[in-house]
């Protein structure tokens, strides 16, 4: 029978397994055991002081780190980058298969909490040099100029320590030099001195429909931006990058150098540089002298404890890492606000299922967008939103599909087989601090023997009444479009503000100028010091207050 086990053909003798404990191998020889006497493990070696104290250690090579990483290796100054991730090479570990691609993402477990807890992972952090941008969906929308001061608006949430006449010279710098694909003029938001370096990438299956259906209703919409080439581009102090393939999985990393992740644009660039980039590079400590000041770091690399020295610390982990980071060191803590005020972007989804075929893995996957409803006229709430197509990959939707319709087996099976017929949109919305909202260490311990990071999450009143604001609208347009079976996926998407910038050390953990207000050499560069969430994607805001952040640097130092 097929099932029986039978002896390996031509073996007369087959071979026994091997015993391996001495015990029962001196019970089965009837042999007295002999002890093999206990050696104490040496103790651990002192990590020396390294030879050399560097101008900056950048931590993190994300959208944070790496544009800063490049702009100070371009001043001249002597700078090293750890990342806790490897290098990877696009063309030979960039799969089209999702369940592959899973190491891109920051699998570390991190524990959730509140009333609704947020899902981590792929959904807003990543490992390996690049950080999340290997594995971000490039979609690359400015926030309007009143996204940076709500509190003045509604007199709810924050207001940012300085105005989008800031950051928009480097948004135009980041736009031009990224190559991002994009409508000109842009439909929303104040008139630009530059367009987009090139046209919008084709729209996908989704766009179109939500395009159809928005038409319907009287909802204006556009080509989105994307980070991503819809022609080959030559990219200063990189080379060329050739046009994006519209293969669709850019959440398992770009194959062709087509997006504009770190590690083909400014990471090259800060190389070019002199920057010293080093991977597997896991930070632990943060040292100090008896002033406060940061005198170096302690990292783990391939499992061997390191210890750099540095004149600045630049703390680039993003809004999960970065807090933990402090909390773990007892650093910059006097405001009381490093965990604090963690948002997530309110971001339902809603799918429906069309006649025509939609293929929703194909194309850049926020290929559509409306900010028509920055600010809704008919709204209850503080804030606004926008409105995006989604391309969604099949098993990520699968999952979807059983946590948000609760199908499982033959009826998940079912419904599975009309991926290619579905079409989904969501929303981007800002969200308010809530006191119930943060970041703490946890007693459970991770597998290097430090507490892992829990995050309490609950949606409050506003960003409740926005998200069904956003479902009733997306709802109308899928049926002005002609979608049958529509129904909505809850969800958070980023994670930001865990250690928010602002006027004062009294509520802030750091300045406009992302240096800590009770640490005299630290800054710190990522989505954690958005005082507000911002009703748009983070990433082309964190490469700008990146850039930002290094020469309000380099400014002081001179």
């Amino acid at each position: 029978m097929p099932d029986e086990e039978t002896l390996e053909e031509g073996v007369l003798n087959p071979v026994k397994p091997e015993i391996q404990d001495p015990l029962l191998q001196s019970l089965l020889a009837d042999t007295p055991l002999v002890e093999t006497p206990i050696v104490p493990e040496p103790a651990p070696l002192e990590i020396p002081l390294p030879a050399q104290t560097v101008d900056c250690i950048v931590i993190g090579t994300g959208a944070g780190g790496a544009p800063l990483l490049a702009r100070l290796a371009m001043a001249g100054l002597k700078v090293v980058a750890l990342e806790a991730g490897p290098w990877h090479d696009p063309k030979k570990d960039f799969a089209t298969d999702e369940k592959a691609q899973e190491f891109l993402f920051w699998n570390d477990e991190r524990l959730s909490a509140g009333h609704d807890p947020v899902a981590f992972g792929k959904n807003n952090s990543g490992t390996g040099v690049g950080g999340s941008t290997l594995h971000y969906t490039a979609y690359t929308p400015r926030p309007q100029p009143e996204d940076l001061h709500l509190h003045r608006d509604f007199g709810v949430g924050q207001d940012w320590p300085f105005g989008y006449e800031e950051l928009e010279p480097y948004f135009e710098e980041l736009e031009q030099f990224l190559g991002i694909s994009g409508p000109t003029p842009y439909p929303w938001g104040p008139a630009r001195r530059k367009g987009y370096p090139l046209a919008p990438l084709p729209l996908n299956g989704a766009a179109q429909l939500m395009q159809r259906g928005c038409e319907a209703l009287g909802i204006q919409t556009s080509p989105a931006a994307n980070a991503a080439l819809s022609a080959r581009y030559y990219q200063e102090g990189v080379g060329w990058r050739e046009a994006c393939t519209n293969r669709g999985f850019c959440q398992a990393g770009c194959s062709t150098g087509a997006k504009a992740s770190m590690d083909v644009t400014f990471l090259p660039l800060a190389a070019a540089h002199g920057a010293d980039i080093r991977p597997n590079c896991y930070v632990t400590e943060i040292e100090r002298d008896s002033t406060g000041k940061i005198t170096g770091v302690i990292y783990q690399q391939n499992g061997q404890e390191q210890r750099l020295r540095c004149r600045h610390l630049f703390l680039c982990a993003g809004a999960v890492e970065t807090p933990r980071l402090l909390l773990l060191n007892e650093l910059a803590l006097s405001s009381g606000h490093v965990g604090r005020n963690f948002m997530a972007h309110p971001g339902v989804q809603v799918f429906g299922t069309f006649a025509e075929e939609v293929r929703p893995f194909k194309g850049i996957p926020g290929s559509l967008i409306s900010q028509d409803t920055f600010r809704p006229k008919d709204a209850d709430f503080a804030g606004g939103y926008l409105l995006q197509s989604i391309g969604i990959m099949p098993v990520t939707f699968a999952g979807q599909v059983a946590r948000g319709r609760k199908l499982w087996g033959g009826a998940l099976r079912q419904y599975m087989q009309q991926y290619n017929h579905i079409a989904g949109i969501n929303i981007l919305g800002d969200c308010l601090p809530h006191a119930d909202n943060f970041l703490e260490l946890a007693e459970e311990k991770d597998a290097r023997g430090l507490p892992k990071p829990r995050l309490h999450f609950t949606n409050h009143d506003n960003e409740i009444r926005m998200s069904a604001h956003a479902e009733k609208l997306m709802r109308q347009i899928w049926e002005a479009a002609g979608a049958t079976d529509i129904w909505a996926f809850p969800r958070s998407a980023h994670v930001i503000g865990t250690a928010r910038m602002g006027l004062s050390g009294d509520d802030a953990v750091v300045d406009a100028n992302g240096k800590a207000f009770d640490v005299p050499n630290l800054y710190i560069c990522d989505n954690s010091v958005f005082p507000s969430a911002l009703s748009v994607n983070p990433a082309l805001t964190i490469m700008a207050l990146a850039l930002r952040t290094a020469d309000k640097f380099l400014e002081n130092q001179k």
